[in-house]
């Protein structure tokens, strides 16, 4: 994404924006939000919806001075909002420390993977944004407002995934741990009836686990990435793979972290792909739902009687874990989840009815989707999905009472609560 193309990502979204800018400096920032009457931030543009999107003015963070500022004490480290996980994750490597999670993807912006409650995966793991302690924003005035996990326990579940409806979040403090090693390995033709059947033993075999299929057969690939200083489950479905693997069938392995149980740093295993290999732009469409965690069986069958219209259009499908958590707008909120990506191929007018008819199966078991992906739905039918809605949009009138930091998206989210 650049200021010259203005389009996210995978190309499937053309912002808006009436002016585009680019501060050098969080006192830049803070003029430019002073000066807009309506203002949004933009991330990596890895999000497939219009949740960033504005008619007003638009704003880059990956200028701002690069900061990674690390506490051991204090077990965190404090980032600027512009830099990418990949950034960061070397950082803390060098140092001997490390993040608990990571999602799939390195090259995605910790304040715009924080506000939209992007996961990993892990039936202990929490999505990214449980790991904020504190966080620093610029206010609709480009007044500078400071919130934390302890000075403010009552309002910060509302403020971390937050949809950008606050202020533009200029740094994050995270909690970090020492670090560890990893291995990752995968499993090949597993049973889809193994996995539903034993649905407990498969999320559970390793810290984080990822099932791959695309719902048309009657096998899955299981990624299983297990720390070194735990204990291994044995779970040992289908076969191990012979060769390093791509999650994607038919893309090439050298993007993915490496497998057949080498051991290495975490942040060189967590990922599905290469920190240091950067993609261009993706050639697909993505939506994604988080159900509770005992829909689990239930969504599979679901999605299994669909798998014959749904392949021909997937590249690959994916199967996770998330923790609960207690963030307001997190789709973990209050429950553990089970979540399931569709990667389609970038072509909406064939995928649209398509994310209709998952949502069709899967919304009767408790699905929410995620904010940065697509959906059919209404955005009174996402409101509705989550009890503390309503709080947060007197948080959002609070923070922002003459919507500067509003857009479409939170219009007509925060519109009818």
């Amino acid at each position: 994404m650049t200021l010259d193309t203005a389009t996210n990502w995978a190309g499937n979204l053309t912002f808006g924006a009436a002016r585009w800018h680019r501060p050098r400096s969080v006192d830049e920032l803070r003029r430019t939000v002073a000066d807009s009457a309506r203002i949004r931030a933009v991330g990596s543009g890895h999000s497939f919806s219009a949740v960033a999107d504005t008619r007003g003015d638009l704003v880059r963070l990956d200028a701002l001075p690069p900061t990674v500022d690390l506490d051991p004490d204090a077990s965190t480290v404090t980032v600027s909002a512009g830099l990418r996980y990949a950034d960061v994750i070397s950082v803390l490597e060098r140092a001997g420390l490390a993040l608990a999670n990571l999602a799939s993807l390195p090259h995605i912006s910790v304040a715009g993977s924080v506000a939209t409650g992007t996961h990993g995966s892990g039936d202990t793991q929490r999505c990214l944004a449980a790991s904020v302690r504190a966080l620093q924003l610029v206010g609709p005035e480009g007044d500078l407002v400071e919130l934390s996990r302890d000075a403010d326990p009552d309002l910060f579940p509302g403020a971390v995934v937050a949809l950008g409806a606050l202020g533009i979040v200029t740094r994050l403090t995270l909690d970090i741990e020492p670090s560890y090693a990893m291995a990752q390995r995968v499993r090949v033709a597993v049973p889809l009836d193994e996995v539903a059947a034993h649905f407990d033993a498969v999320s559970g075999a390793a810290h984080s686990v990822s099932v791959f299929t695309d719902w048309g057969g009657e096998e899955a690939q299981v990624w299983l990435k297990r720390r070194l200083d735990r204990p291994d489950s044995g779970w040992s479905g289908g076969r191990p793979a012979d060769r390093p693997m791509n999650p994607v069938p038919g893309m090439p392995p050298e993007f993915s972290t490496e497998q057949l149980d080498v051991p290495g740093p975490w942040c060189e295993r967590l990922p599905h792909f290469r920190p240091e290999l950067t993609p261009g732009a993706g050639e697909e469409l993505q939506s994604e739902y988080y159900l509770p965690r005992a829909a689990a069986p239930a969504a599979i069958a679901a999605l299994r009687a669909l798998g014959q219209r749904l392949a021909p259009a997937l590249h690959i499908a994916e199967v996770r874990t998330v923790r609960a958590d207690d963030l307001w707008l997190s789709p973990a909120h209050g429950r553990d989840s089970v979540t399931f990506h569709f990667t389609w191929v970038k072509d909406l007018a064939r995928v649209q009815p398509l994310i209709a008819d998952v949502e069709d199966a899967l919304m009767p078991l408790g699905a929410r989707p995620h904010w940065g992906k697509l959906t059919a739905l209404a955005p009174r039918e996402i409101a509705a999905l989550y009890e503390q809605i309503g709080v947060f949009a007197q948080l959002a009138r609070k923070y922002d009472p003459s919507g500067t930091f509003r857009n479409d998206f939170t219009d007509a989210l925060l519109d009818t609560v």
